[in-house]
């Protein structure tokens, strides 16, 4: 991509994203056509991260194992479902992904959660994805009772009108009276440290500069660095 088109969308990205300034908008767009590779752009063509792709960098930057989140983080990122992160999307969903508000990211983490996407968390939604990120034991004779137990358990802290799955308003209300709640069924937010560890070679200034700079409470830190334009 030449310098202008790169400052055209660099611009076009910039103003519609809430948590990324300009120069970290441009160093995303960088980073995503180092992935994407030597492609050219054609009409009709999608240029984009495909699951595999996206679930590679998941695994080895982020330090995501379990295959059923990775999935879902995918469909996440993927607004339009055409099976492709463009380069739109990977700037917007990882401005969530990684610097998000309390409110964005409990709508992200739900909508991942919710396997099927009827706006609720079943018992049954519940119980593959614990049974997928819970380690097994090798002396549990029947590991899935242990399981059911935990989702009876979740419900009774969690679903507040006790109609037997949560709605957003249940998982609304039981994250913002602990927020430890909010990944309740599995790691589908980055962990900075992992993160930092795992970021390589000639991308790794990149990841570490945006790493998670809120708390929950969607406050600034007093780290409030942002990356040179050198540094892209």
């Amino acid at each position: 991509m030449n310098r202008k088109k790169l400052q055209k969308l660099t611009d076009s990205l910039t103003k519609n994203c809430k948590h990324f300034n300009k120069f970290e908008v441009k160093c995303l767009i960088n980073l995503f056509y180092n992935l994407v590779g030597d492609v050219t752009e054609r009409q009709g063509v999608v240029v984009g991260l495909d699951r595999n792709a996206f679930r590679n960098i998941l695994h080895m930057t982020f330090g995501m194992t379990d295959d059923m989140i990775m999935d879902r983080v995918f469909r996440g990122f993927d607004k339009d479902n055409d099976g492709y992160i463009t380069v739109s999307e990977w700037v917007y969903g990882l401005s969530v992904f990684l610097r998000g508000t309390l409110e964005e990211k409990m709508k992200y983490c739900f909508a991942v959660f919710d396997l099927n996407g009827d706006g609720f968390i079943s018992k049954e939604e519940m119980f593959h994805m614990l049974k997928n990120s819970l380690l097994k034991q090798p002396s549990e004779e029947d590991p899935d009772e242990g399981i059911k137990d935990l989702v009876e358990i979740t419900l009774r802290k969690m679903d507040h009108d006790h109609d037997g799955k949560l709605s957003f308003a249940d998982y609304e209300r039981a994250v913002r009276e602990e927020t430890l709640l909010l990944e309740a069924f599995g790691p589908c937010l980055p962990d900075p440290k992992v993160t930092a560890l795992r970021a390589q070679g000639r991308d790794q200034h990149v990841m570490q500069e945006l790493q998670p700079r809120t708390s929950w409470s969607g406050k600034w830190s007093d780290d409030s660095r942002s990356p040179t334009e050198n540094s892209c």
